[in-house]
């Protein structure tokens, strides 16, 4: 028997925290039941179960045996759904791939996974078309499949009926890998984190939790299920009486419309969704609508109120890595800019360069330990150097920095390897790139630090505009009003375009830091 926290007391007294028993038995136990709304498409358990006893016959057809990988190129759809479904519950393990990817950044994750499969959607024959897969197979999903699985593959209760719902429910260990994900690479190669069952399951309770998720709730899934924050949502209808609204894609122009038929009462916010929200004209905005709360992470204390008054939601900001089945931390309380406290079977240390915790108000590295046994990634794949820098002594070294309040409140700073040493200031990039990015006119923009003739280093912005560039001295004066003077660039640069990460972060460690051809605000100020 395990011990868990006393959150989850009541819930696991005879549950191993687990995926696949969780989804078989909630797939049995009311084949009428809606889980997932997929615009106007309503999918039942009964075709969910159809769906994965024909695709494990389709497994069988292509020889795959339990443990083999299969790599995933598909937009949000129906099929999509049932196809995750049908890997959990047979023992094969997902590498979900981004649609966005295209030739170098897709042979390096299909030659490091070494999938059987490639499974993709007609629209990306010819991206992939010339592609070195590897040992993978390049296929489409069928458009149909076999109705039934011989008996012997299925469970005695089941095959007992003959019906197209009998799919096989092999003993798969909750420490076997469920997927592996390929998180940022912002500074060198992606890195293929080994996702367990286990980790999957803590990731679908904490967002429960994260999003205070109430019985009869309807979430909105416009995530790519290619992220963990998509990933992450399919087995909720399992652990809470809720339904899932999924959509293909974000739209900003669609979005008010389907909340309003969908009647969603959460969002999740990832990649400045709300950020987009807030650019939209009022007028969009019905005055009265069903979200109650939208949860994720990136809302400064700024924006804060000003998105809650707007938008007429809650925020719950969170905090968590993909390594630490994705959630570390939730808000409860409505601190602005706060991403809260660790969740109950999480422990954060916030500890210096020489691993010492720091006092309230200071930053340190975030250190996490879980009091639940596989909470954390078991390796990178293939590597075991990285595993050895992010796993010490039983513990998650993230890599990210916080500061703790007096309080108890955590408050996210940046990335350790995304900051800038500036007049003996430490200069989080992300701070600097949060607040670049509410003016209107840019796109996507990036700050790096650079040499500086004076000692530590001074900041380049790099810029990519939406339309019509704006000047540099008008920009920098719209910069000093809303930063600290540490905080100010003092190089700025236009480009046209930034090379990006599988989950759509620039890759910094491309960017040049020759300041030869930017606008330096010192050398204008000088002449």
């Amino acid at each position: 028997m395990h011990r868990y926290p006393e959150y989850f007391a009541h819930r696991y007294a005879n549950d191993e925290l687990d995926c696949a028993p969780l989804l078989a038995a909630g797939l049995r136990r009311d084949p009428a039941r809606t889980i997932v709304h997929f615009e106007d498409r309503a999918m039942t358990c009964e075709e969910a179960a159809r769906q994965v006893a024909r695709l494990q016959r389709w497994f069988a057809g292509h020889g795959l045996v339990q443990g083999d990988r299969v790599a995933v190129m598909l937009g949000n759809s129906p099929e999509h759904i049932h196809l995750i479904y049908a890997l959990h519950l047979s023992g094969l393990v997902w590498v979900p791939v981004n649609t966005k990817l295209r030739a170098a950044g897709l042979e390096y994750l299909l030659q490091h996974a070494e999938p059987k499969l490639f499974v993709i959607d007609d629209e990306f024959d010819a991206l992939t078309a010339e592609l070195d897969c590897g040992t993978a197979l390049r296929t489409h999903l069928p458009a149909h499949l076999p109705a039934h699985l011989p008996a012997s593959k299925a469970d005695d209760a089941s095959a007992a009926t003959g019906t197209t719902t009998d799919f096989a429910t092999p003993t798969i260990g909750v420490h076997d890998p469920l997927c592996i994900i390929y998180t940022s690479g912002t500074t060198g190669a992606p890195k293929g984190v080994v996702f367990t069952h286990r980790m999957m399951r803590i990731a679908s309770e904490a967002a429960l939790r994260v999003a205070d998720v109430h019985d009869g709730d309807r979430l909105f899934l416009w995530e790519p299920l290619c992220h963990i924050g998509g990933a992450q949502m399919l087995l909720l209808p399992f652990l809470a009486n809720v339904t899932l609204h999924a959509v293909p894609r974000f739209s900003a122009s669609q979005f008010w419309q389907q909340i309003g038929r969908a009647g969603a009462t959460q969002l999740h916010y990832l990649g400045g969704v709300l950020d987009i929200l807030m650019q939209l004209p009022a007028s969009e905005q019905p005055a009265s609508h069903t979200l109650r709360v939208a949860w994720g992470a990136g809302v400064s204390a700024a924006s804060w109120q000003p998105i809650q008054a707007r938008l007429n939601v809650s925020l719950r900001e969170c905090y968590g890595m993909t390594e630490c089945s994705s959630f570390a931390t939730a808000n409860l309380s409505g601190k602005a800019g706060s991403i809260g406290r660790a969740l109950p079977w999480i422990d954060i240390d916030l500890l210096d360069e020489n691993g010492q915790p720091v006092p309230n108000g200071e930053a340190g590295e975030i250190v996490l330990s879980s009091k639940v046994e596989g909470t954390f990634l078991p390796t990178y794949l293939k590597n075991s150097e990285a595993t050895r820098a992010a796993l010490r002594h039983g513990r998650l070294h993230t890599g990210d920095r916080a500061r703790r309040d007096a309080d108890g409140d955590l408050f996210f700073i940046g990335r350790q390897t995304d900051s800038m040493r500036v007049r003996g200031e430490n200069v989080s990039a992300w701070e600097i790139e949060r607040v670049f990015a509410t003016h209107p006119a840019i796109r996507v923009c990036a700050a790096i630090g650079v040499a500086s003739a004076i000692g530590e280093q001074d900041i380049l912005l790099d810029v990519q505009f939406r339309d019509e560039p704006v000047a540099w001295p008008a920009l920098h004066a719209w910069a000093r009003e809303r930063l600290a003077s540490f905080q100010l660039p003092r190089y700025y640069r236009a480009v046209a375009g930034f090379e990006l990460t599988a989950s759509e972060r620039v890759r910094k460690h491309l960017i040049s830091r020759d300041t030869q051809d930017a606008w330096d605000r010192l050398a204008t100020v000088a002449q």
